[in-house]
């Protein structure tokens, strides 16, 4: 079993999140714009709920 942060838990898109995404250094313009908007549309919002809009 692959070792993850506590916060991933058990949901599968937390999962897929942190094991292909976190703490992965991104160097594409394209994908950096992509995480300003999302971090700027969370607003108050569960990381979760904005992962779930994404797709």
């Amino acid at each position: 079993m692959k070792k993850r942060c506590e916060w991933a838990g058990s949901d599968p898109l937390y999962i897929e999140y942190h094991d292909n995404e976190w703490g992965t250094p991104v160097r594409d313009d394209h994908k950096l714009f992509e995480f300003l908007l999302l971090e700027s549309a969370q607003a108050g919002l569960s990381w979760i709920t904005i992962l779930k809009k994404r797709q």
